[in-house]
């Protein structure tokens, strides 16, 4: 075994332009790791700079009226780290920065591709672009031959005739060139992790151990599958035609079949029949029986007949904070109507996306890649959610403030004092842990790990079917 893999990469050595295309090839993914991380870095200082602008602002406030105050806002930037640098997912679509104020709740702005000048459907070029197509591409050039070239050489029969079965060959020579991507891919994510300029927990570390087991599985099933159609197809020619026929369809085709099929069975509503429908709801009810005007007249007998007076005038409290709140909190029931029918939906298209990928294990692979980086659609809900959270407690803090702080109703010119707005404590997300949700990729992770194993069986089993001459 250990003569043939050396004997593998002796050959591949011997190749002059195999070796120079490797060498330009781990200098290009050195580059490319460290401009990526380079600038996530960059992006993290400037929503740290943000960040502590908005906070500085909001603490020296000053004197204000809490409503005002609402209006004002202040914003919520999605985390950046390390893995942000590896795989970009959804969050160069989806923006990294939402602005959280009272009475509407905002979408996220100012995404990586609506600042380019240059779209592409593959993104910028980051280092999951090179581990999920550049590097089994590679891999696919540099086994394609590795059996036919034997069988044409009669090299394949004197092995054979050693005693050494044509399926543990196909296996040593799979296992050789699966090496050297493993090699360029523990390059790539070593690079990463030598320049980071941010501190490194114990969850970013499970993380990039995560990421290295995914794609060093799919690597095994690019040289298996491209090794073992070098020992079933007459020639190289042939062997390289049907592995890169498979791979545009892996790549390619079928992500994109896939997602046009699972947006079709579980369709999102556009953005303007999603705000049309808040909209209605909110203005009409969410039963389309209960106007605004009916629940403020509704809201109004019930305070009165809590504090047990006549009019509005009379209330202890500033009923223009309470009726705020009331509609906020109406406001919440249809966000929370609309936007949790909406995560329902993704959930399915998450799931069917998952299901279709028992039989492409590269989207499985590109699942997990955003999974374990932390930037697909299932963490961008996780940031969406807790950032609403937040805003509720804020807005929430602010309208009891105008309500029982001192005010009385129609004292629009009330301010509350600079303690007030300096001890509401500003949003901070914490990404959560990969092992808490280790089993929303069960799917794919099952995939990545049971198609190797399942070629090694397809090569075993095929043992009397491969030609030696």
């Amino acid at each position: 075994m250990i003569e043939l893999i050396k004997s593998e990469w002796k050959g591949l050595i011997r190749n002059k332009i195999l070796f120079y295309v490797g060498i330009f090839f781990l200098l290009a993914l050195g580059m490319v790791c460290r401009v990526s991380l380079l600038q996530v870095e960059q992006q993290r200082q400037l929503h740290q700079a943000a960040q502590q602008h908005v906070r500085e602002q909001w603490e020296n406030m000053g004197p204000t009226n809490p409503h005002g105050a609402a209006h004002y806002g202040t914003y919520a930037f999605k985390p950046q780290n390390l893995m942000s640098s590896v795989d970009e997912g959804v969050y160069a679509v989806t923006g990294k920065v939402l602005r959280l104020e009272g009475h509407v709740q905002n979408e996220m702005v100012f995404s990586q591709a609506s600042q380019s000048l240059i779209v592409s459907s593959f993104g910028k070029l980051k280092p999951a672009l090179i581990f999920q197509y550049m590097i089994p591409v590679l891999l696919i050039f540099l086994s394609f031959s590795s059996v036919s070239a034997e069988r044409e050489s009669g090299r394949l029969r004197l092995l054979v005739m050693q005693g050494l079965p044509v399926s543990r060959i196909i296996l040593y020579k799979a296992f050789a060139t699966w090496v050297l991507g493993v090699l360029m891919l523990f390059s790539g994510l070593l690079v990463l992790f030598l320049i980071r300029t941010g501190n490194v927990d114990s969850d970013m570390l499970i993380r990039l151990a995560s990421l290295f087991i995914a794609y060093s599985s799919f690597y095994l099933i690019i040289t298996l599958l491209s090794t073992y159609l070098s020992a079933k197809l007459k020639s190289s020619t042939s062997s390289l035609s049907g592995m890169l026929a498979i791979w545009l369809i892996w790549a390619v085709f079928l992500p994109k079949m896939a997602g046009n099929l699972v947006e079709n069975v579980y369709p999102l509503p556009s953005r303007q029949a999603f705000k049309a429908a808040m909209k209605t709801d909110r203005a009409k009810g969410i039963d389309g029986h209960n106007p605004s005007n009916e629940r403020k007249k509704a809201f109004t007998k019930k305070v009165l007949a809590e504090y047990q007076v006549d009019s509005i005038e009379l209330l202890p409290v500033n009923f223009d904070g309470l009726l705020m709140q009331a509609d906020e909190d109406y406001g919440n029931k249809v966000w929370d109507k609309h936007f949790g029918k909406n995560y329902e939906t993704i959930k399915s298209q998450k799931k069917s996306y998952q299901i279709a990928g028992l039989i492409n294990p590269f989207m499985a692979l590109q699942n997990l890649s955003m999974g374990f980086s932390g930037t697909d659609v299932i963490h961008h809900q996780l940031f969406l959610k807790s950032a609403e959270q937040y805003r509720r407690v804020l807005i929430k803090s602010l309208n009891d403030e105008y309500a029982y702080g001192g005010s009385k109703s129609g004292d629009w010119g009330w301010k509350a004092d600079q303690e007030f707005f300096g001890a509401i404590k500003d949003f901070n997300y914490q990404q959560p842990s990969l092992k808490n949700q280790l089993g929303l990729y069960w799917i794919d992770i099952l995939v990545v790990l049971l198609w190797p194993l399942a070629l090694i069986v397809l090569v075993l089993r095929s043992e009397t079917k491969i030609a030696i001459i």
